[in-house]
């Protein structure tokens, strides 16, 4: 059973979002789920600081053992800030997928509305 933190937002394509109080900042990442059904990670594209995303379409690539698969922003806004680790440590994305995992910041031009709850996430993931 993959675990699923009740402070974060969730999408159907198993990335997360963790939004700081007030600060119009998110963070993003890809879920439990989706990390252990990836299996190892090897190699990680971010986007780069100041690219433009958009909701829903691609920002990022992961590629393990399994697959290659691409990443999806939850969100549109600027790049802020990316995970730099994940470049040497593509694993961290297996070990802490909500902590040392986390893949990019994102300075929000918009939220969209078909963002899970953790209850909703745990029941699409059952």
């Amino acid at each position: 059973m993959s675990s699923v933190p009740t402070n974060l937002q969730y999408t159907k394509e198993h990335e997360w979002v963790s939004q700081e109080a007030a600060s119009g900042v998110v963070r993003i990442g890809i879920t439990d789920f989706a990390q252990s059904a990836l299996g190892d990670i090897v190699y990680v594209q971010l986007p780069s600081i100041g690219d433009a995303l958009v909701a829903g379409k691609v920002c990022g690539e992961v590629e393990s053992t399994k697959s290659v698969s691409e990443i999806y922003s939850p969100v549109s806004g600027t790049v802020q800030a990316i995970n730099e680790n994940l470049i040497s440590s593509p694993e961290d994305l297996n070990s802490d997928p909500y902590g040392k995992g986390w893949m990019v910041e994102i300075s929000l031009s918009g939220m969209p509305a078909d963002l899970l709850s953790a209850a909703e996430y745990a029941e699409l993931t059952a």
